[in-house]
């Protein structure tokens, strides 16, 4: 009996303790149509424990065109751009007491386009760095579908017909319910919890019984 309870209650650790570092920076939709215009959101959780997120940094992929940002309360955002005026990279930057703690997360939206001339089947790769409090940089350049602990966010371009209304929205608004990368990895973290979150309930259960019959063996004595 000790060691299942002392065996669930280690495992149970082990997912709760894991489940934070699973998470990583990712933008949708995870596949879009050339030529259309749509919502990109990125998604940053903060991972590192006495620190905070304090900025997030993505440079786009050649193929996408972005143009407005949604605007954010307790973040700045700045971009650069390349000598034909195209916004080539963005930098949100939380105000004093806006920081993303251990536990938490945002998400940026953007409006923007994957370019007409993109062919399908191009992965159109993301790079993102987050800045922390204490000065580290963890830098989402990874290669994707790797075993990289920073992978880089993936954009697939894929055949149909593109929304042109040009207001943004539409497109990544269907995408968004297709996000293979955020949601799958929302997914496994919600079974992880509710894993730890069972295996736990199941170690306080077998320690309450066996404080019981310890009781009842010492009241019959």
């Amino acid at each position: 009996m000790k060691r299942i309870i002392a065996a669930a209650a280690a495992f149970a650790l082990f997912l709760t303790a894991a489940w934070p570092a699973s998470a990583h920076v990712t933008i949708s939709p995870q596949e879009a149509v050339r030529g259309s215009y749509m919502v990109f959101t990125v998604r940053v959780p903060s991972e590192k424990e006495g620190t905070e997120t304090t900025a997030v940094r993505v440079v786009f992929p050649e193929g996408v065109s972005v143009s407005r940002f949604e605007p954010k309360p307790g973040w700045t955002v700045a971009f650069e751009r390349n000598a034909d005026q195209a916004i080539t990279e963005v930098t949100w930057t939380a105000e004093p007491g806006h920081g993303l703690d251990v536990t938490e997360f945002t998400e940026f939206r953007m409006s923007g386009r994957v370019l007409p001339d993109v062919e399908p089947g191009t992965r159109l790769v993301w790079k993102a760095y987050q800045h922390y409090a204490d000065g580290s940089v963890v830098e989402w350049i990874g290669a994707p579908d790797t075993d990289s602990p920073t992978p880089a966010p993936v954009t697939v371009v894929v055949p149909g017909d593109p929304v042109d209304d040009g207001h943004g929205g539409t497109q990544g608004a269907a995408s968004a319910a297709n996000d293979g990368d955020g949601g799958s990895a929302d997914t496994r973290m919600l079974v992880m919890l509710i894993v730890s979150w069972i295996l736990s309930i199941t170690a306080f259960t077998l320690s309450l019984v066996l404080y019981l019959e310890k009781r009842k063996q010492r009241a019959r004595n």
